[in-house]
């Protein structure tokens, strides 16, 4: 006869705590994704390197929720959760895709290292302003997003003045108090711009895949989609200026 199921123990404090630290270490992973991304980027191999981008924007999405289901904060507070979020993010988000942009041959080849280095001093900036994110959780200002800029300037390779330009425009606006939609922080439509970036992850993975060939149509959807997170709270505001988040 067999014996009577037994229902496992809760877990102790001590596998909390290793929990908590492999949330830390899963995080820290970003890093290790960084430098093969930007080994991929000396070699231009450029869907390769954002294919591992990508990886890492899984993993940005990932460890939040990972880390307030698992108290970690309480369970390892030797270590700074917030503080390997930031230098993570500043080697995905914007190191290696700054590299990536200046070595693309996609800009004007006098401005290209002068955009480069602008990318990263303003990044850096961005990154340590207490006021970077309002309280209705909106990012102020262009919110460091190169390894999007990235992707978009290899997706629609305008003219190498053109490009120039719009990097030096994303450069002034990290410093624009404009708002840019938080999708996951933003309570406003949050199913709607979630659906949104389902969809737009989606379609990015298709062109990765595709090395950046794909139809129209696709482009189109791609394009749209980055505008609204850019522009959509001012075009809100200006056409229903009583809605509140």
């Amino acid at each position: 006869m067999s014996q009577p199921s037994r229902q496992a123990p809760p877990p102790g404090p001590g596998t909390s705590r290793a929990a908590a630290l492999f949330v830390h270490v899963f995080t820290a992973s970003g890093a290790g994704i960084a430098l093969l991304a930007m080994l991929e980027a000396v070699r231009e191999h450029w869907t390769a390197v954002f294919t591992w981008l990508g990886l890492a924007l899984l993993i940005d999405g990932l460890d939040g929720p990972m880390a307030r289901r698992l108290n970690v904060e309480a369970m390892q507070p030797n270590w700074s959760g917030e503080t390997l979020d930031l230098v993570v993010d500043f080697l995905t988000y914007v190191f290696v895709p700054a590299y990536a942009i200046t070595a693309s041959g996609l800009l004007l080849p006098l401005a290209a290292p002068l955009l480069g280095v602008g990318i990263v001093i303003s990044s850096a900036l961005y990154f340590s302003d207490r006021r970077m994110k309002t309280e209705d959780n909106h990012f102020r200002g262009f919110p460091a997003l190169w390894n999007a800029a990235a992707f978009y300037l290899f997706l629609l390779r305008p003219s190498p003045a053109a490009s120039a330009f719009a990097i030096a425009a994303l450069i002034v606006l990290t410093f624009v108090p404009f708002k840019v939609l938080h999708p996951v922080r933003v309570k406003r439509f949050r199913g709607f711009n979630l659906s949104l970036i389902a969809v737009w992850a989606a379609l990015a993975m298709m062109t990765i895949a595709n090395d950046f060939n794909v139809a129209m149509p696709v482009t189109a959807v791609l394009c749209a989609i980055a505008l609204y997170i850019v522009c959509g709270d001012a075009v809100i505001r200006l056409l229903r200026p009583e809605i509140d988040d």
